[in-house]
């Protein structure tokens, strides 16, 4: 069979021969002629033969993902960088169960008495740069995450340590004011260098826009706004990675990823479920449709003068939104209504009100709540229209897909909600958002953080008093039976004083060729589908 390459190489060597033969005449040019015919050929053997070198040839095996875009990397600051997984370490790791496993530490004991984890960590473990790393480093990188200076969207989850001590290079107490279970949880934090950020602003530090861990890749050259490209770490503590090279390909937009998979640009990424049908049973690549903590929902801004003024309005509206048309329409089934932070898990409250779609008993209790429909067909309320703006941002489409079926469902109602994409999200200065959240590990996370009164991920000012005193409390409960009840109480009192209004849990879906190895496909994911990456280290390219 003649491929694309070799029939175009023919017609090349075609075309040589043929300027050949029109140089046949003339005397002097014929040797000169040949001598470039010659050359011309070599080039295009050569360049046809690089533009048809697999993915795993000359410079080893390379995977190019399609990535979201990064303008700083450090777990220490941001949360959201799925990233994380390959240049970091943590003292502990989630395994495909979403287990907690030893990672920078081998081992670890905890005293009762004294609420004090004492780690030991494994020996000749070194960051990218070939430094080693030492219990130093954790308490560096615990107190950095402390710092109310360096304003981490982690802080709230390290709020319970009350001192990290250096014991020796290998070991290292955490020392709590009370009990919290989820710690072992956050402790998957990636460890940061003190060598390279000790007395530096570390917000505005160029570290982070060149990172150094002790993950299994390392940072190899970062165009920004283009690509991010990684190595292999020779050094890594489970062993050298597989794969040789992985670029993050910067592709905000989930339908372009759609298209650049199928064009060979990309190897690997996340898409839409509609764009997800077009490769159900295409020849050459694998679709994952993998289980997820991750939800969506319309975020109302109480420190907004709407909001605040009308802090009836987010139980009302929730009975207007058709949740399972979402699902249908948006998800194309890839997902489930939602109702609750923690539906997901062995903490889910089922007996909570579910604000199923009622769009009369939400007309109803706005007119309980003094609001009258007027001549435009929209509800007032002295004199001030119900109206507001659902926020996004750019590039997820399914977002705003959600959006404009949550404003069409509001608008019938008779309230004027219109939709916006944003290429910023100005968190203060907005009504409402359409909000993702959602992690499959310790109810802790992403709700006391979230939920409670000006905790570092609190980004629409929510503050409820009973809520914030169950949280504390449930922290702080060693066993599950201990915590259950309080957290079914947190969702029973949500329910009546609703942050969010709740839409969909949404399934991950991911493409990629048909040669990758070592996809744990039934790991349940988190937000954005973090967590596809915890075993970056055993993916392969197959032959």
């Amino acid at each position: 069979m003649k491929t694309k390459a070799n029939m175009q190489m023919t017609e090349s060597v075609k075309s040589v021969q043929k300027a050949e033969s029109r140089a046949q005449n003339k005397n002097g040019h014929r040797a000169f002629v040949r001598a470039a015919a010659l050359l011309m050929v070599l080039v295009m053997l050569t360049g046809f033969s690089a533009c048809g070198e697999d993915s795993s040839s000359a410079d080893g095996k390379t995977l190019i993902y399609g990535s979201g875009d990064y303008t700083a990397i450090n777990p220490a600051l941001y949360e959201h960088g799925e990233i994380n997984l390959l240049l970091f370490i943590g003292l502990t790791a989630h395994d495909a169960d979403n287990n907690i496993v030893p990672a920078a530490s081998e081992s670890w004991t905890y005293d009762e008495d004294s609420c004090t984890y004492t780690f030991t960590l494994r020996d000749n473990l070194t960051f990218h740069d070939g430094e080693p790393l030492t219990a130093d480093d954790v308490k560096f990188t615990i107190e950095a995450i402390m710092n109310p200076d360096n304003g981490s969207e982690n802080a709230s989850n390290f709020e319970d340590v009350e001192s990290v001590t250096v014991i020796d290079d290998t070991h290292v107490a955490i020392k709590l004011t009370a009990p919290n279970v989820a710690m072992l949880d956050y402790l998957t934090m990636g460890i940061l260098p003190e060598h390279l950020l000790a007395g530096k602003d570390m917000t505005t530090d160029d570290f982070n826009r060149n990172p150094v861990g002790a993950g299994p890749y390392k940072l190899a050259e970062w165009d920004f706004g283009q690509s991010i490209m990684l190595e292999k770490f020779d050094d890594f503590y489970l062993g050298t990675p597989k794969i040789d090279k992985i670029i993050f390909k910067i592709v905000p937009d989930n339908d372009v990823r759609a298209m650049q998979l199928k064009s060979g640009e990309l190897d690997f990424a996340q898409i839409t479920p509609k764009a997800a049908v077009e490769f159900e049973d295409l020849d050459g690549f694998a679709l994952y449709k993998m289980d997820t903590a991750d939800y969506r929902g319309i975020m109302y801004n109480f420190n907004s003068e709407f909001f605040k003024k009308h802090r009836e309005l987010p139980n009302i509206l929730s009975y207007a939104i058709d949740r399972q048309a979402i699902v249908d329409s948006v998800l194309l089934g890839c997902g489930t209504p939602a109702y609750s932070p923690l539906q997901k898990g062995p903490y889910n409250n089922p007996d909570i009100e579910k604000f199923e779609y009622n769009p009369e008993k939400a007309k109803e209790l706005l007119e309980a709540a003094g609001w009258s429909m007027e001549a435009d067909g929209y509800y007032y309320k002295d004199g001030e229209q119900l109206a507001f703006v659902i926020n996004n941002g750019q590039g997820d489409q399914v977002r705003i897909d959600m959006s404009n079926i949550c404003a069409q469902n509001l608008r019938e109602i008779g309230v004027n909600a219109t939709v916006k994409v944003n290429a910023e999200t100005d968190w203060a200065n907005q009504d409402a958002y359409l909000i993702g959240w959602g992690s499959p590990f310790d109810p802790d996370d992403h709700t006391y953080k979230v939920f409670g009164t000006d905790k570092g991920a609190n980004y629409s000012s929510y503050s409820n008093a009973r809520i914030d005193e169950i949280l504390s409390e449930a922290r702080e409960k060693a066993t599950f039976e201990e915590r259950l009840p309080l957290y079914q109480e947190f969702q029973e009192e949500m329910t009546k004083d609703m942050p969010y209004t709740f839409i969909a849990y949404i399934d991950a879906i991911y493409v990629g060729k048909d040669n990758i190895t070592g996809i744990t496909e039934d790991t349940v994911l988190g937000h954005h589908g973090v967590g596809i990456f915890h075993n970056i280290y055993e993916w392969d390219l197959a032959e």
